[in-house]
């Protein structure tokens, strides 16, 4: 990806800069700290590039279509959350500020537009974590209710019974008076750490229309269970260009150590890779929730090492992935927690979105655009 400085990009695109701010704020075009000074922003070309295009005529429905998904383009309308400005949002509020005070449970109230719900635990096998998540989430999806032709009320309760067997498959605790987070830090023997554990879930529980909550919008679109919606997301969520991207934290973490940091991003460039957990499209000055979750605990001398000749070498801040890595070296959690937190707080997003998507009362079907053999007649 080649990058250009304001002045060209304004140039080519022929606008304002107040127009160029908020393509970038809005995802449209990606952008970065200019290394040479770190005042000034870099702007992606191919994003400029193509956005002047569109300046030469309407374009045909199929190639906004393409380039609606393969370029993070608004897609469809939602009230759940939007990034503004470098900041998410949940129906208007700040989520970084709601992380301070609030837990899962408020947020769910929130995104899904009634009351704070409580999670209701069922008895379930003893062993947690991500199979069992799968498993459980599979038997619901295979008997649950269908959502057409149910109303808002009985959908809030199935979408807390969805939470609470989710809850229970990761955490493992059949305790009824803890609070989610509560139970992850008593699942994991982590007391100290049920603050952080509280805080995290809140920064990930919605972050628009990506790739999970779409396919969970798609889903239950169909008349499908929000189990099945929540299903499908888990499923997308697991690839490691998503909710398991943490992972990747993992190898540059190892190779610092037996490298060191600066050896161990240099190989990783040198490789032709980019560097995991570092910058998003969405966030061209810093990933607002990474900088949150950083702020509430000393990350260990490693990863700050990491996170300063990282932001050197590529001038990209890290991201939310890079944070939860951290965190859960900082209070020595499991391998798996990040991507479990992840889990268990994008699940309340995605039923928010399931439950805005049946209110549509439409199907999700787009159509593919043929490229192969033409038919012969």
């Amino acid at each position: 990806m080649g990058w250009i400085t304001a002045e060209q990009a304004l140039q080519r695109l022929g606008t304002k800069p107040q127009t160029l701010y908020a393509n970038v704020s809005r995802g449209r075009i990606a952008a970065k700290p200019d290394a040479a000074d770190p005042r000034r922003s870099l702007y992606s070309t191919e994003d400029i590039d193509r956005l002047a295009s569109r300046q030469h005529g309407r374009r045909k429905a199929e190639t906004v279509a393409a380039q609606s998904i393969a370029q993070g383009d608004p897609v469809l309308p939602t009230t759940i959350s939007t990034v503004q400005d470098g900041r998410l949002y949940y129906r208007g509020e700040d989520a970084a500020v709601l992380s301070r005070t609030a837990d899962l449970e408020a947020v769910a109230g929130l995104l899904w537009g009634g009351k704070r719900p409580r999670f209701p635990i069922m008895p379930g096998e003893e062993t947690a974590g991500l199979p069992q998540a799968f498993t459980v989430l599979g038997r619901l999806a295979a008997s649950d209710m269908p959502t057409l032709g149910r109303g808002s009320a009985v959908l809030h309760a199935d979408a807390a019974q969805v939470m609470g067997a989710v809850s229970r498959a990761l955490a493992g605790s059949t305790a009824t008076e803890l609070t989610a987070h509560e139970r992850l830090a008593r699942h994991w023997h982590r007391p100290e750490a049920a603050d952080i554990i509280r805080r995290a879930p809140v920064l990930l529980a919605e972050h628009e229309l990506n790739a999970s909550t779409f396919c969970a919008r798609v889903t239950v679109s169909t008349g499908a269970p929000l189990s099945a919606a929540v299903l499908s997301g888990l499923c997308t969520l697991s690839g490691p260009l998503h909710g398991g991207a943490a992972a990747a934290m993992d190898e540059l973490v190892d190779a610092a150590s037996r490298l060191g940091p600066e050896q161990a991003i240099h190989l990783s460039l040198r490789q032709g890779r980019a560097l995991p957990c570092f910058g998003h499209r969405l966030y061209p000055h810093g990933d607002v929730r990474a900088a949150e979750l950083l702020a509430q605990f000393e990350a260990p001398p490693l990863y700050r090492e990491l996170a300063a000749i990282g932001e050197a070498l590529v001038g990209e801040k890290p991201n939310i992935d890079f944070a939860l890595s951290a965190m859960a070296a900082a209070f020595n959690l499991p391998p798996a927690a990040p991507l479990i937190i992840f889990t268990l707080a994008r699940s309340v997003g995605w039923l928010a979105h399931a439950l805005e998507q049946i209110e549509t009362g439409s199907l999700i079907r787009p159509r593919a655009r043929y490229v192969g053999t033409a038919p012969a007649y």
